[in-house]
Parts: C-alpha cells; structure tokens; sequence
C-alpha cells in the first residue's frame, strides 16, 4: 500500500473584529457570497452550509465574465464554535482552520492539504488572496 503525503499549505490574517463576528461572517452563505473570491473579476454566486460534523458545504465560484467556473464543496469533520472549523474538500484533502481571539481582533489560521495541479506558491497565494479578502470585507461591514 502506497500513501502520498501532501504538502501542507497554511495562511493567515488577522481580523479586527470580534471571534463571534468573523465565526459569523465566515459561516453565514450571505457573507460568504461577499467575500469569497480571490480577485474582483471573480464572485461566488451562490454558497450552501450544513454547519455542523457530518454536515457538507458547496459555493460556487465563478469568473465575472462567465469563461470559467467551478463548484468548491467538502463535509464538515469538526467543528468548535467560535474556534474551529475542519473540514474534507470533495477531493479528499483536508482543511483546519483556527479562529484565535484577543478581544476585539481575530487570527484566522487556515492549513490545507496542496493539490498536486498548480504550484504551492501559486495555491498559497489564491487562499491568501481569499482570506485577505475575508478580512477586508469582515472590518467594512
């Protein structure tokens, strides 16, 4: 039997907002569909979430022009209110994300399994680009 370990990629921003508003604006699919996309010609008409172990989530994220789109979906394996989120992608890779308060600011930190496609730098700096973008849209609203 042959196991191929994958590349652990992890970000991170911090927010200044309260752990109960980023849990919130990270979960909700109204917020989702704001913030998650990694450029502006890029949106996410439409997020689905089941909040909860057992529980599975869809979004789907497209090009404002319309030339290119995909489905991001994966089952919720953990969850701890206001500190943790795990989850397996529809491919099999695995996402932790820590939520971190210090009163009215949040760390975010975000470790994902790379797929083996595109270059790690190159999936690094889309999930950065998202979650930068998740903190600029959570400190304007």
């Amino acid at each position: 039997m042959t196991t191929t370990e994958k590349t652990p990629i992890t970000v991170v921003a911090t927010i200044n907002a309260t752990v109960e508003k980023v849990w919130t604006f990270w979960t909700s699919p109204q917020h989702i569909t704001q913030w998650n996309n990694a450029s502006d010609d890029w949106h996410t008409p439409k997020a689905e979430n089941d909040l909860r172990k057992g529980g599975n989530f869809s979004t789907r994220m497209e090009a404002k022009d319309g030339s290119f789109g995909f489905d991001f979906e994966g089952v919720y394996t953990d969850i701890k209110l206001n500190e943790l989120i795990a989850y397996t992608m529809g491919d099999g890779r695995k996402v932790h994300i820590l939520f971190e308060s210090d009163g009215n600011r949040t760390t975010v930190t975000e470790t994902f399994e790379a797929e083996d496609t595109n270059p790690v730098e190159m999936q690094r700096g889309g999930w950065q680009a998202i979650l930068d973008n998740f903190k600029k849209y959570t400190e304007n609203n």
